[in-house]
């Protein structure tokens, strides 16, 4: 059996994801994952929420909620959002469980035995006006490097240059706004990443499949300057997992928290464990998935998310779990996006622009959105989301071609033969021809697909789709009915199967319109294609179906118009 391990970015808490969060990794691994468990792959796909950190507080202020009460709310609403949207997780834990607080103790607890951690004293900005120590993401400042007036003090979201708070220009605390700030001493946990820095550039070395985009990042952190730089992994919060050298309590750490960005990827692993717990498995069922001496060596880890997260995901992960000493399985590949911008500018959660995944529902089902969002997945460049591109796709691809292709053929059946596979007639050149066309097309569909090249699969998806349509407009069943039954009965008995074989291809894309088409066509039957001949005739003469309801409507200029209008602006 072959075993997929899939995890995606794990999404912060602090508010509901726009489509660039959703396109950049949860979406193309749902898709990765339904697609390996049609083709019979034991997959473990998690995901979670994120939970630690500045955002959470920052949010949970802002709301007026105790943070803990706030990132529950906030659990079930991004969960009921993912359902809806069809991502099929295994399992959507939290980064805030007991059970990832005790994995990111252990792990900070091993590393500190390997002798990867230094307590460091350092400058640490104080807010005399909040009467705290600032947290780099709670100051907010001009980036020295592009000159973007809201870059945080870890990070500048524009450039993506990895910063300190002294870094910025005219820093201010992004909780008050206040500019009376000052630098104190403090004690705190740094990850010795740079002494892991030559292990770390021959793994990444050793991964000659990996994307460029997610190669190029890696190398730029470990060689760009002064390279790899060790990385502080504590912070002064209340809200997080507290330090902890394993079970036992860290002198000189009291009170202090785990930086988010050590927890957050930890709990991948917490996840695995949440969903053991969940179903009363014992530790064997997760741990063989994640340690190679319980049995994950033979094990594919694959990890996706937006380029902004490579460097935790190649350097900082993987340095955690080197350092454990430990036999934890490494990720086998990444998969990384670009950014999806939106109608000539960026989506940002943060700004409130852009479409948000719960506005998307409400205007249209998932299907539309996961379409254009797969086929337009910014892989190779920065991709650009227009309410006109959105709707010339949809219209044409979904509504013209495949909806188009289930009524046309269901409707003609039921009218002139009635609801069932007809009998008569038999396969001729042109149906011998179809079906290696088809053949050649879904052979390339799968490798697309275990390639994780998304856009080339949803291209050659629809190219399949295509290639019916243009069977049915030359064979002309309603011509070759008048003249020849028997033969028209042929043509649509291939058809109607054909509907079962793009039902089962398309579902890692359009789920629900999957369902719909089986359920129009009376079956449960699944199996893929293998034998694209066989699966032409896996509905027998005589099965009977339904006319499925139209699988996708049309979107109007004046929805366009109105949509384009509506979310012109910034969120609420």
């Amino acid at each position: 059996m072959n075993r997929i391990l899939i995890t995606s970015a794990i999404p912060y808490i602090n508010g509901i994801k726009h489509l660039g969060n959703l396109v950049g990794s949860q979406l193309p691994a749902d898709l990765f994952a339904r697609y390996n468990r049609a083709r019979g792959a034991e997959v473990m796909f998690i995901c979670a929420t994120d939970e630690h950190g500045t955002p959470a507080e920052l949010a949970a202020a802002k709301a007026g909620k105790p943070v803990a009460e706030f990132c529950a709310e906030m659990y079930d609403v991004q969960a009921d959002i993912a359902n809806r949207f069809g991502l099929s997780f295994d399992h959507f834990g939290r980064s805030s469980s007991p059970q990832n607080r005790k994995l990111t103790q252990h792990f900070a607890g091993r590393l500190k035995a390997e002798g990867y951690i230094e307590e460091v004293s350092e400058k640490q900005v104080y807010s005399n006006a909040d009467g705290r120590f600032l947290p780099d993401r709670y100051i907010e400042g001009t980036c020295p490097n592009c000159g973007y007036d809201s870059a945080r003090g870890d990070q500048c979201e524009n450039c993506t240059k990895q910063l300190d708070p002294t870094d910025l220009i005219e820093p201010r605390s992004a909780i008050s706004g206040s500019t009376d700030l000052e630098v104190r001493e403090t004690k705190h946990l740094y990850l010795r990443q740079s002494k892991l820095k030559d292990q770390l550039d021959a793994w990444i070395n050793s991964k000659t499949d990996w994307p460029v985009l997610t190669t190029s990042i890696a190398k730029k952190w470990l060689h760009d300057g002064d390279g790899l730089r060790d990385r502080g992994i504590t912070r002064d919060l209340e809200w997080g997992v507290p330090v902890k050298d394993g079970e036992t309590d860290w002198p000189g750490m009291e009170g202090k928290v785990f930086y988010v960005w050590f927890d957050a990827p930890i709990e991948y692993i917490a996840a695995t464990k949440e969903w053991a717990d969940a179903r009363g498995l014992d530790d064997s069922a997760w741990e063989s998935w994640w340690r190679t001496d319980k049995g994950a060596d033979d094990v594919r880890y694959v990890q996706f998310m937006g380029k902004d997260n490579v460097p935790f995901h190649t350097l900082s992960f993987p340095a955690t779990i080197m350092g454990s000493g430990e036999p934890w399985k490494l990720v086998d590949y990444i998969k990384s996006f670009n950014y999806l911008n939106y109608d000539g500018g960026q989506f940002s959660t943060s700004k409130g622009r852009g479409v948000f995944m719960d506005q998307a529902l409400d205007i249209l089902p998932a299907d539309y959105w996961r379409w254009w969002l797969l086929s337009h997945a910014p892989e190779t460049s920065d991709s650009e989301f227009t309410w006109e591109n959105f709707q010339a796709s949809v219209n044409k691809d979904l509504a013209d071609v495949l909806g188009n292709f289930v009524s046309r053929v269901t409707k003609f059946c039921n009218s002139k033969f009635g609801p069932a596979v007809p009998e008569g007639g038999a396969y001729g050149a042109r149906e011998e021809a179809l079906i290696a066309d088809l053949t050649t097309k879904i052979r390339a569909y799968e490798g697309h697909m275990a390639a994780m090249d998304v856009r080339k699969s949803s291209a050659e998806l629809r190219s399949i789709w295509v290639a019916g349509n243009e069977y049915l407009q030359e064979v002309a069943p309603w011509t070759t009915f008048k003249e020849n039954p028997d033969q028209a009965a042929a043509q649509i008995r291939l058809a109607l199967n054909l509907i079962r074989v793009y039902a089962v291809l398309s579902a890692p894309f359009i789920p629900t319109a999957s369902a719909q088409m089986l359920s129009g066509m009376n079956t449960l039957d699944m199996s893929w294609p293998d034998d694209v001949e066989a699966a032409l005739g896996a509905l027998p003469v005589g099965h009977e179906f339904t006319v499925p309801e139209v699988l996708f409507a049309k979107i109007t200029d004046d929805q366009r118009e109105e949509w384009a209008e509506k979310f012109s602006g910034v969120r609420d």
